[in-house]
């Protein structure tokens, strides 16, 4: 079945917020990620932004943007109820202590030993690492939330090649087609959505993975 992005993008950020519990700390990183807050529904998580808020609420209604409140990647935001906001080295020690019980990233690629490039393309303006180092090594969970290709290129690999953010952190892949684990024994295909097949996962992943015995569709 043919997705627009619109739907491509609204099946990964919902499969993700299925990872959460309550009294969850989240970090959502820039673009796709951010949407996963939205599916979140009556699920008591608290979402942190490396900017310096903890309790992020969900997206402003057009038109009621508030230009103080806005989160890492410069999008507008809203303060939940009991928010706090701090500087920027109070926020990355409750990321480098260990608080944040998941991170959801974005990726360029991410290989099949859980490494993951996220940051910088060869030739191309490089706006730095961000906190995504940080995140990836003080976060308990890390989620890479991604388009399964990109303009038909492969991105969850054998090997990454571009530079790496992190080595061996990443938990968990989700794209629109999948769901796979990272294990000591590689990449686990746990879930296959309903707009994929095991073949069209092949034949768009360049790594190496087991299937699950108890696949999920």
């Amino acid at each position: 079945m043919e997705m627009d992005k619109k739907l491509v993008r609204e099946v990964i950020a919902k499969r993700v917020a299925q990872e959460f519990h309550d009294g969850y700390v989240v970090n959502l990183g820039i673009g796709l990620p951010t949407l996963v807050a939205n599916y979140v529904g009556d699920m008591d998580v608290i979402f942190q932004s490396e900017n310096g808020c903890i309790g992020v609420g969900p997206a402003p209604e057009k038109g009621k943007e508030d230009p103080y409140l806005i989160n890492a990647g410069g999008g507008y935001i809203t303060a939940a109820k009991g928010a706090m906001f701090f500087d920027s080295a109070y926020s990355f020690g409750i990321i480098r202590g260990g608080h944040v019980d998941a991170t959801v990233l974005g990726a360029l690629e991410v290989d099949e030993k859980g490494n993951l490039a996220n940051w910088m393309i060869p030739g191309k303006k490089v706006p730095g690492m961000g906190g995504a180092m940080d995140l990836v090594v003080g976060a308990k969970h890390v989620i890479v939330a991604m388009e399964h290709t990109s303009n038909g290129a492969v991105k969850i690999l054998k090997e990454c090649k571009l530079p790496l953010t992190a080595v061996g952190v990443v938990d968990l892949i989700i794209t629109e087609k999948a769901v796979f684990e990272v294990t000591d024994k590689g990449l686990v295909l746990k879930e296959i959505t309903p707009y994929s097949s095991l073949e069209d996962i092949k034949a768009n992943t360049a790594a190496d993975f087991i299937v699950a015995d108890n696949l999920k569709k």
